[in-house]
């Protein structure tokens, strides 16, 4: 269910992205909330209810808008990027170090978890991210059939094709492989 993009505005829009994967209730968006890193493994998580989910659908939504208008170089929808704007503006959790078992200092989150908070974290990435021009640079969507992610792409050269070559780009190449050995048995 998790994707690492690059960005974690981006592994937010990574989610509800295709049938079988995304973030469908409130456990999920648990699990995404603390696989991601938003919240550390250490904090007290509260129940994540409903409202919880459908804030991120929300914000999931508003930054898949404005990461495609960058992609196409079109200019960006107006309540979108208004949207974005007002949670960015919001106040991130604070951060605390406490000691582990061990002694050890790690962090949690101070004053409790609040879905405003952390929907102002992934959303100030998301202004972070489209206003950079080195990472709207980087910024490039899979070339895979019927994937629909985006990543920063990072590699070597730019040149980075699929979102994931386990994934995406293990399928083109099975599927190239296919067309030529059907071409041999033609020709």
């Amino acid at each position: 269910m998790w994707f690492d993009s690059g960005r974690v505005c981006l592994d937010l829009v990574a989610t509800w992205g295709s049938p079988g994967e995304g973030i469908r209730d409130g456990d999920e968006l648990r699990l995404w909330l603390l696989g991601t890193g938003l919240v550390p493994g250490r904090t007290p998580l509260p129940q994540v209810r409903a409202d919880w989910v459908q804030a991120f659908r929300a914000l999931r939504a508003d930054v898949e808008v404005l990461v495609r208008a960058e992609l196409a170089a079109a200019a960006p929808d107006g309540g979108a990027l208004a949207r974005v704007n007002a949670a960015a503006a919001g106040p991130p959790p604070g951060l605390c170090a406490v000691p582990d078992q061990e002694g050890h200092l790690v962090r949690e989150l101070c004053g409790g978890v609040e879905c405003g908070a952390l929907l102002a974290v992934v959303a100030r990435d998301a202004v972070e991210l489209l206003t950079d021009p080195g990472d709207r640079a980087l910024l490039r969507a899979c070339e895979g059939e019927g994937c629909t992610r985006v990543y920063l792409d990072t590699s070597r050269g730019h040149r980075r094709r699929w979102c994931s070559s386990e994934r995406c780009g293990n399928r083109e190449r099975v599927a190239r492989h296919r067309r030529r050995t059907l071409a041999a048995r033609a020709g």
